[in-house]
């Protein structure tokens, strides 16, 4: 079976978060990261070589293939900071349509400016993706 990529490492989150080039998607990052860490309670890791996680959860697949994953995490790439926020969760959509410019993939929401997004809401999606599910 191949190794998942993506899997929990040592590194330094604040190295990773300094390193950032850009410096509004740095403090964009550092935002994220403080925000993630108070919903959630836990400071964070680098999964990879790219994505702070936090959280841990024991992913059951219907192969029955199971990987240990994070809860929320994020990536401040290039073009936008990537939100990993789960596969869904009842308030995902109505949050997202009063978020403020974003798009999304699966898992994802893509955002290019943190600023340009409602924070209060932001906050809320942040929590409901956070919440265990039912």
């Amino acid at each position: 079976m191949a190794t998942l990529k993506t899997a929990r490492t040592d590194a330094s989150v604040d190295e990773f978060l300094a390193a950032v080039p850009d410096e509004r998607r740095r403090a964009d990052a550092v935002a994220v990261r403080d925000l993630m860490a108070r919903v959630t309670g836990d400071s964070g890791a680098m999964w990879g070589g790219s994505i702070v996680g936090f959280g841990r959860v024991r992913l059951k697949y219907a192969s029955r293939r199971e990987v240990d994953w994070f809860v929320l995490g994020f990536s401040p790439r290039k073009a936008a900071t990537t939100l990993y926020l789960g596969a869904g969760f009842p308030e995902k959509e109505a949050l997202l349509a009063r978020l403020g410019p974003h798009a999304v993939g699966k898992g994802c929401v893509y955002i290019k400016r943190l600023d340009a997004v409602d924070p209060d809401v932001l906050d809320e999606l942040v929590t409901a993706a956070a919440r265990p599910s039912p």
